[in-house]
């Protein structure tokens, strides 16, 4: 299978992306080949909602930008991973504007890509500070009708030393093979 890993941290060495390398390691070893999109690393402007892509578009985005890319590694990927720190109850505004943008080609996401995963770290501990994060994700895969391959929760990693500390790194892996 191919998956495209979108990572939406800007700590290219933090807990988000540790837990990142453990799913991309776990899946490769179980044979599947991993594309890593480093979305907060790319140049990619919020949806304006002018609906291009919907009217004269054809699922392309009036603008141009760095998710032309990522537009061609979803739609040709069987699996999508949303890797995301959580800020203040949610995902990052990276990872939001990517989602955002992924509007453009739904209808074409919903044909090529069969399911999706969560991969989430956030420094406080009390798991209810992923509520809200969850609860977009699973509406994102009920909407675009696939399967929902499987969440990592960390909370409470705060640092990459204390991520490492806990079992979430192990998870990752895990779900990584799963796939």
């Amino acid at each position: 299978m191919t998956i495209t890993l979108i990572e939406g941290s800007p700590h290219r060495n933090g807990s988000t992306a540790m837990l990142s390398e453990q799913f991309r390691e776990g899946a490769e070893e179980a044979g599947h080949t991993v594309r890593v999109f480093e979305a907060s690393h790319a140049e990619i402007s919020p949806c304006m909602a002018c609906e291009y892509c919907h009217t004269k578009g054809e699922g392309a985005c009036a603008i141009d930008d760095d998710m032309s890319e990522l537009r061609k590694l979803i739609l040709s990927s069987d699996v999508v991973v949303f890797s995301t720190p959580v800020y203040f109850f949610s995902m990052s505004a990276q990872m939001k504007a990517v989602i955002d943008r992924m509007y453009a080609f739904l209808n074409e996401i919903t044909v090529k890509v069969k399911a999706m995963a969560l991969i989430a770290a956030a420094n406080n501990p009390d798991p209810h500070i992923m509520d809200i994060l969850v609860a977009n994700y699973l509406s994102i895969t009920s909407f675009l009708d696939v399967r929902n391959a499987g969440m990592i929760l960390a909370s409470g990693g705060g640092t990459p030393d204390t991520t490492a500390a806990t079992e979430y790194p192990a998870a990752a892996y895990r779900l990584g093979r799963s796939i």
